[in-house]
């Protein structure tokens, strides 16, 4: 999938996020991520934990700000609007025009399915209660969800806590839809539920998804393309029929050192470059060398 500026609906430019230890020295999380967002795909973000994917998240969406780069956002509405330099009127704004999914659905506890997917609306619309109530239903309904509209979060199962927090994060019709780790804590049967949903989602709303994850089977259900993020580097990113051809290939076939390093992780080895000590090093060799990588397509 090629993008042109039109298509582009995010912009993620020289990103660096430093955070200071115990010790006092700072550490770099993101070193210099580069890529755009093509307007209605699905783009997973993936890598091993403490990777970078969660703060890269949080810079996307505002909770973090970057010690360098830019987040630029491409709205009709809004046109261009950098979120890490925004004024607070207009980061307000921008957020408005994106849903997010956490992890654990992040669901008040003390309020109903059907109060809990109303509280955007309440919050950030000026309609009626009566049309409230109606959009309400409506997204429960695409969420399968209608018939749990009076329970609390307590009575949910955890696929359904997810399917609640879906519900509440497509309230205002945004046109981005982030997802931290959809499957996390999920069996596979209701992990891959919870997968045709986003991609069932991503078709009937037109909108663009962006999913954080390290869990393969969901990554190469959902994406368009792909994100390879290691120690705060893009390693690669590409269509997923790349990832595919990569996952498949046997280890001794794979040509390049950074291809062995993702060939290791696709396919959840315990043995190769990741693992043994002598590829530590080379392992580190290549990240370092990835430094010059901008990211791009």
């Amino acid at each position: 999938m090629s993008a042109t500026a039109a298509d582009t609906v995010l912009s993620v430019r020289d990103l660096v996020v430093r955070f200071e230890g115990a010790d006092g020295t700072y550490h770099t999380v993101l070193n210099g991520v580069t890529f755009d967002v093509i307007r209605g795909e699905t783009l997973v973000i993936m890598g091993g934990s403490g990777c970078g994917k969660s703060t890269l998240l949080n810079c996307l969406i505002g909770e973090i700000e970057p010690d360098e780069g830019q987040v630029v956002y491409h709205l009709p509405e809004l046109g261009s609007v950098d979120l890490t330099t925004a004024g607070a009127d207009t980061a307000d704004h921008l957020r408005k025009r994106f849903g997010i999914l956490f992890q654990s659905g992040a669901l008040f506890s003390s309020l109903t399915v059907g109060e809990n997917v109303a509280l955007p609306l309440k919050e950030h619309s000026h309609v009626d209660r009566a049309i409230i109530d109606i959009v309400v239903a409506m997204k429960l309904q695409q969420v399968h969800m209608l018939p749990h509209r009076d329970k609390f979060p307590a009575q949910l199962s955890g696929g359904q806590k997810k399917r609640a927090g879906l519900a509440r994060a497509t309230a205002l019709d945004p046109e981005i839809l982030f997802y931290d780790e959809p499957s996390a804590g999920l069996d596979p049967v209701t992990s891959s539920a919870i997968d045709e949903l986003m991609m069932d989602l991503s078709q009937k709303l037109e909108v663009t998804s962006l999913v954080v994850t390290h869990e393969m089977d969901s990554a190469f259900r959902i994406a368009d393309r792909m994100v390879m993020l290691e120690r705060g580097r893009i390693l690669r990113i590409a269509p997923r029929s790349d990832f595919e051809t990569l996952r498949d290939a046997a280890p001794e076939s794979v040509q390049t050192d950074e291809d062995r390093l993702m060939n290791q992780f696709l396919n959840g080895a315990s043995t190769g470059p990741l693992t043994n000590a002598e590829g530590m090093s080379l392992y580190e060799q290549v990240l370092i060398g990835s430094a010059n990588n901008d990211g791009s397509a």
